[in-house]
C-alpha cells in the first residue's frame, strides 16, 4: 500500500521556522532509514505558501490567491510517498520521525493518508475505457520522466 505522510504546519508561523543544519542533519539520517528499509518512494519539503498560489473555484468562477496563507490554520510543510505493508507499519515508521517544527500551540503533527489505488474504485464508476487511459497517461509519464 503507498501512503502519502504529510508534515503540518501552522501559516500563522511558517516564516518563524527555517531549517537548520541540525533538523537537516536528523532528517537526513531518519531519509536514510527509511531508504534502507525500502519503504520511502519520494520526500520534499515545501516552500512556505509566500512562495505559492492557491486556485480557488466559487460560483461558477476561477480566482488566483497568491500566498502567504496566514488563514491556514493547517498547512503542509512536506511530505514523503511510502510503501508499506499496512497502514500500522507506516505509523510506527512515522513514530520514529524526528520532531517537526511546533505550531503556535506547541503541537507537532503528521498525517498519514493511504493513496487510491485504482483496484479501489467501483468498476461502474471507473471503467476498462477510462482505466486503459490513465495506463496511457502513466505510460507517457514514464516516457517523459524516466528514472535513473
Amino acid at each position: 500500500m503507498r501512503v502519502m505522510v504529510m508534515i503540518q504546519g501552522d501559516g500563522v508561523d511558517e516564516d518563524k521556522i527555517a531549517p537548520t543544519e541540525a533538523m537537516m542533519a536528523e532528517m537526513t539520517t531518519y531519509n536514510e532509514q527509511l531508504v534502507s528499509a525500502g519503504i520511502m518512494l519520494d520526500g520534499e519539503g515545501l516552500r512556505p505558501t509566500s512562495d505559492g498560489a492557491r486556485i480557488v473555484w466559487q460560483g461558477g468562477t476561477t480566482s488566483v490567491v497568491d500566498g502567504p496563507f496566514v488563514e491556514s490554520k493547517e498547512i503542509i510543510a512536506g511530505y514523503w510517498l511510502w510503501e508499506v505493508s499496512s497502514l500500522e507499519e507506516a505509523i510506527e515508521w512515522a513514530k520514529r520521525c524526528p520532531s517537526p517544527p511546533a505550531d503556535a500551540t506547541g503541537r507537532q503533527l503528521l498525517e498519514i493518508r493511504p493513496i487510491y489505488d485504482m483496484n479501489d474504485v467501483d468498476p461502474d464508476v471507473y471503467t476498462p475505457e477510462l482505466r486503459e487511459r490513465e495506463e496511457q497517461l502513466n505510460e507517457r509519464i514514464r516516457e517523459q520522466h524516466p528514472t535513473s
